[in-house]
Formats: structure tokens, C-alpha cells, sequence
């Protein structure tokens, strides 16, 4: 299964919410990563421009996708990003690839 790296900001209300009840967001989390047939590796809070940081592997673009939504769809966010991570095997593929698609391309000039 393809891994996901997700990045969330959560909304002012939600830390609020967090604060006056502290609460385990993985055990929140992991139910809906697991109805799309999913598996959530790791969730981390962090600091920096993102609240929280989640290592999913989901069955395809498509599950990840629901996930995304249903997130934002709750409210708790004001923002957020996912993406697609490859394993360094799946990207030494993408080399092999981009070597012999190579001298198919002709790159702009001047």
C-alpha cells in the first residue's frame, strides 16, 4: 500500500477544545484511517507552521482522498496538506524510468 504524509493546522476551537480536555487524537484518528481500508503508522504533534503530522498508509489516492476530506470536512482543521510518499525502492523505479525516458526529451532552449 502507498504511504501519506499528512500536515494539519488545527482550527482555534479545536486547540481550545484540546486544552480543556486533553485527548488522544491517534486513537481519534486510527477509526477513520481504518474505514478505508487504511493503517495509521505514527501521529506526532509538532511545532512549526503544522499542529500535527500523521504517517498513513491508505490502499490508493482515492482512500487517502476520504480521509482528507472527512478531516476537513469536521471542522477541526484550518488547514492542511497530504503527500504521496514513494520508498526509496519505488523510487529508485522512478529513476530507472526517468533514464531511459530521457533521450525521448528535448529540453526547452534559448
Amino acid at each position: 500500500m502507498p504511504f501519506y504524509l499528512f500536515q494539519g493546522r488545527y482550527t482555534a476551537d479545536a486547540i481550545k477544545a484540546l486544552v480543556d480536555t486533553p485527548q488522544d487524537r491517534e486513537a481519534g484518528a486510527r477509526p477513520l484511517i481504518e474505514a478505508v481500508g487504511g493503517k495509521l503508522h505514527h501521529l506526532f504533534f509538532c511545532f512549526g507552521d503544522d499542529d500535527v503530522v500523521a504517517l498513513i498508509e491508505a490502499p490508493d489516492d482515492a482512500a487517502m482522498a476520504a480521509c482528507a476530506l472527512a478531516v476537513g470536512a469536521s471542522g477541526a482543521f484550518s488547514g492542511g496538506k497530504t503527500t504521496k510518499l514513494m520508498t526509496a525502492s519505488e523510487a529508485m523505479e522512478a529513476m530507472k524510468g526517468a533514464k531511459s525516458a530521457a533521450a525521448s526529451y528535448t529540453p526547452a532552449t534559448g
